[in-house]
């Protein structure tokens, strides 16, 4: 492997944010070998005093917040109120993941009149962790952080887009006083996370990315059943608003915006469809064109704080052109079209479309700001219209009648369904994860804990004895003559 400089660029500016080399395949080497050498000690080591580690990371990024907020707004454009609550996300990790890890993944003992029944888990070793750039910090930090806390090493790759993000992070770890080799970064673009993916000396890789990625993966871990795979993807996220009235289209048309156009479409939650009534949606949609015009798109500290910043970069701005103007060639009709102001920066308006008369659409996660809307003649199609997607992420229902919801809740497919929120919201405290290309029942989140330990069921006495309940005769299958 060869070994190429990397270079971060802030999108909103064509700066340069951050500069180093590539890992090797010999440094990925390096990496797992010293991880492997670190964990069995970490793993020994009492899980409260592992936990006074993660509690002190907790706090020296709260020490410094300000500062990780920046760096994120840098590399990844998006405006300083949203990395100040991605900032946020990742203080609060530590504790929801000490409470999972002691609720799902915790020892216990029961003893009985003959034994004693016990439940523990123990680590899988070395974790690799893919992460994506879109939140560089909050997202592989939900799998370190469990990670980390189960015993196990680990072994990051961040997102080559947002290097400096990572190695932020990793300087607060060292602060937090995490022995040396228990977390190691090599950074780098897709050769070192093949490196690292196909490593012999990992226990198992824990992915957030492209569905694209995520089937690869899949493919090569077929080989290996015996390492853990966790895969958090994309989504083609429905969003039903259904009978809505013209006194409630103001703020359904939040919702929406809210739920497409929120981090520039780069979450992996926004909707993607907007699904709607034929014949009773125009309210909605002349609120919802009226509110994407007065949405701000800006630079991270511009002041006032713009809603959006650009989409992560110039090869990404390209890529949704590209996939929008062929939706207007396949027969799409334009509601609020798609602009770049600057061609030389990646700053993208928001955009609706309507594809109900496009055959064959593709079912594709378009990540940016385009929203796509289809009308149907009834709720039997709206329902349809949502669960055609070989995605199951995220999807959600705007409507006034409860009866409607808990039928969209009983027939969608999706791992995260909300009614009268916006699809992309999701707790922390809840796990996360979706169905069809969108995982691999592996959800993360408060469920992470699942997926960083296994467990060891074990009967015990305390003492040599051959009585285990049935009498020694009873081993005898004849008399003794």
């Amino acid at each position: 492997m060869s070994h190429p400089e990397l270079l971060s660029i802030d999108p909103a500016t064509g700066e340069e944010v951050w500069r180093g080399p590539a890992a090797s395949e010999a440094d990925v080497d390096a990496a797992v070998a010293k991880a492997r050498a670190a964990q069995p000690a970490w793993e020994r080591t009492p899980s409260a005093d592992r936990r006074d580690v993660l509690q002190r990371y907790q706090n020296a990024v709260r020490d410094r917040a300000d500062e990780l907020a920046r760096i994120i707004s840098r590399e990844t454009g998006k405006p300083l109120w949203e990395t100040n609550g991605e900032v946020q996300a990742t203080q609060a990790k530590v504790d929801i993941s000490i409470t999972a890890y002691q609720e799902r993944t915790g020892s216990r003992e029961k003893e009985g009149d003959q034994f004693r029944q016990a439940l523990r888990h123990r680590a899988h070793g070395v974790l690799a962790v893919l992460g994506p750039y879109n939140f560089p910090a909050h997202l592989p930090n939900g799998h370190i952080v469990p990670g980390l806390l189960a015993g196990n090493a680990m072994v990051f790759k961040p997102s080559e887009l947002t290097p400096a993000t990572a190695e932020f992070m990793k300087e607060c770890w060292t602060e937090a006083g995490l022995p040396d080799g228990c977390l190691q970064i090599v950074q780098g673009a897709g050769e070192t996370g093949r490196a690292l993916a196909g490593h012999a000396g990992i226990n198992g890789l824990l992915f957030t990315g492209s569905a694209r990625t995520g089937h690869a993966l899949a493919r090569q871990f077929a080989e290996t059943p015996g390492k853990i795979l966790a895969l958090e993807m994309g989504g083609n996220n429905p969003l039903v608003c259904w009978d809505i009235a013209q006194a409630n289209a103001e703020d359904a048309a939040a919702l929406v915006a809210q739920s497409a156009f929120l981090s520039a479409g780069q979450r992996c939650t926004n909707a993607r469809r907007l699904i709607v009534e034929e014949r009773s949606h125009e309210a909605l949609l002349e609120a919802l064109v009226e509110l994407s015009g007065d949405l701000i798109v800006g630079a991270p500290f511009d002041d006032p704080q713009p809603f959006m910043g650009p989409v992560i970069s110039n090869a990404a701005a390209d890529t949704l052109q590209e996939q929008y103007r062929g939706l207007v060639a396949a027969g799409a009709r334009e509601i609020v079209p798609l602009t770049r102001p600057d061609p030389s920066l990646p700053f993208l308006t928001p955009a609706i479309l309507d594809v109900t008369s496009v055959v064959d659409r593709p079912d594709e996660e378009m990540f940016g700001p385009v929203l796509q809307v289809v009308r149907v003649p009834h709720f039997n199609a709206a329902v349809a219209e949502a669960n055609a997607t070989r995605f199951g992420l995220s999807a959600g229902l705007i409507a006034s009648d409860a009866e409607l919801y808990e039928r969209f809740r009983r027939e969608i497919r999706a791992g995260i369904v909300n009614w009268n929120r916006p699809t992309n919201g999701a707790s922390s405290a809840a796990p996360f994860g979706g169905i069809g290309d969108s995982g691999n029942h592996r959800p993360s989140a408060y469920y992470a804990a699942d997926y960083c330990a296994y467990p060891v069921a074990s009967l015990e006495h305390d003492r040599i004895s051959g009585d285990i309940g049935l009498g020694r005769k009873s081993l005898q299958t004849t008399e003794p003559e």
